[in-house]
């Protein structure tokens, strides 16, 4: 796992500082999240109060295809497809189910899948696209970012592109000048907004 290139968590209170640090460390952990954030500055204020993110993303294109956890096996009027990892299963299925219909696939076992009747070709099917991780990743940076955030800080903005994303968050209505203050965490990473 990538480890982030820059990681700041600023707070007037040190120890605050160190507690948020690690919770946020725990949470991207647990939501897989380090290997696609490169650069990262929090900043809280609880005296404002204030809950500021920003940073950078890692370019993801890691797409998954049927051939990165599948063996497809031509046989007479029949491809077996034999299954070395069940993360995908489920989404490969659906889209089978709609190219080919469902009475032309069968799953006798949790490792085996068989297309029966289908015209594609095995390397097209092995070539078939089961799932894109960066379609996700901003409801995960979100979601995180939620979890991260203080208690009762509801009222939030956020903001994502493909390489950079900003979160802000309060109890009290977000400030008009909240822009300069993303701008200025920005500009400690050596970014823009």
């Amino acid at each position: 796992m990538a480890a982030l290139e820059y990681f700041e968590v600023e707070c007037p209170e040190p120890l605050g500082a160190e507690y948020y640090r690690q919770i946020t460390n725990d949470v991207l952990l647990d939501h897989n999240l380090l290997k696609v954030i490169e650069k990262l500055h929090i900043f809280i204020d609880p005296k404002v109060p204030i809950f500021v993110a920003v940073g950078t993303l890692r370019k993801i294109t890691t797409i998954v295809r049927v051939r990165d956890f599948a063996n497809v096996n031509p046989l007479e009027g029949k491809i077996t497809l034999v299954i070395s990892d069940e993360t995908y299963l489920a989404p490969m299925l659906k889209i089978f189910w709609e190219k080919f219909g469902k009475d032309h696939v069968e799953q006798p076992d949790r490792f085996t899948v068989m297309l029966y009747g289908v015209t594609m070709a095995p390397g097209e099917i092995e070539d078939l696209v089961v799932a894109d991780p960066s379609e996700s990743v901003f409801r995960d940076l979100i979601y995180a970012f939620r979890c991260i955030a203080p208690e009762g800080f509801r009222l939030r903005s956020e903001k994502f592109t493909k390489t950079k994303f900003s979160f802000v968050a309060s109890e009290n209505t977000l400030a008009e000048d909240v822009d300069t203050l993303v701008a200025a965490k920005f500009a400690l990473i050596g970014e823009k907004p």
